[in-house]
């Protein structure tokens, strides 16, 4: 299986360094996210590649814009995840880089 390779132009971001969430365990999706100066890089390895390659790198990059993340680099292991798994292992490894711990998104009021 090869790779999607995505790679879009940016301006500011906030990440401050590398962050990991998720698993390369069957079901679930491994997102690797870093720091980087020239725009969105997406590297996206999946055992349903050819069925849902689209739809993966379509649900990454839409949480991306949603976070306002501009410049990074993100390699997305998926095994099989569901939408809503890819969301919030993308959503963790930013807040995890932002060194963001309060005011999540999930925190209850």
């Amino acid at each position: 299986m090869e790779p999607i390779f995505i790679r879009t132009g940016g301006n500011d971001m906030n990440l401050l360094h590398s962050a990991v969430a998720g698993t390369v365990e069957s079901s679930d999706i491994q997102i690797m996210i870093s720091p980087q100066e020239d725009g969105l890089e997406l590297i996206l390895e999946s055992s349903v590649l050819s069925q849902y390659g689209k739809q993966i790198r379509s649900t990454i990059m839409d949480v991306l814009e949603k976070l306002d993340v501009k410049n990074a680099k993100i390699i997305a292991m998926d095994k099989g995840a569901l939408d809503c798994t890819i969301r919030s292992r993308v959503e963790t490894a930013v807040f995890r880089a932002m060194d963001q711990k309060e005011n999540l998104p999930w925190e209850v009021m």
